[in-house]
């Protein structure tokens, strides 16, 4: 179990030192191939993107049926570029997991 939670921590420090802010505008062409993931920002990006490296299914089924994680809608994509947005990112290859936080209540 140690080694699990050796590589359970070693993914969130990679994950973390890997998420930036980046234009939406850049990430079209990711988006294009329906490779972007809209995650709540009521969820921890990192947190998302570790479990999605563990392969817990469990979690993911949770979090896409309450709507927590769904892929970016055409709506979603066409606001980002009318407002020139920039997203949270991280990339959980194949994926890019993506956060608005601009539109974030708090």
């Amino acid at each position: 179990m140690a080694e699990e939670g050796d590589r359970e921590s070693l993914m969130r420090k990679e994950y973390l030192g890997q998420t930036a802010r980046i234009p939406w505008t850049e990430l079209q062409t990711y988006y294009a191939h329906g490779n972007v993931i809209r995650i709540a920002t009521t969820l921890d990006l990192v947190e998302v993107a570790v479990q999605l490296g563990l392969d817990n299914t469990t979690a993911f089924e949770t979090w896409i049926a309450a709507g927590d994680i769904a892929p970016v809608s055409d709506d979603e994509a066409k606001a980002w570029i009318e407002d020139d947005a920039s997203v949270w990112a991280v990339v959980a290859a194949p994926w890019i997991l993506v956060q608005d936080k601009a539109h974030q209540q708090g």
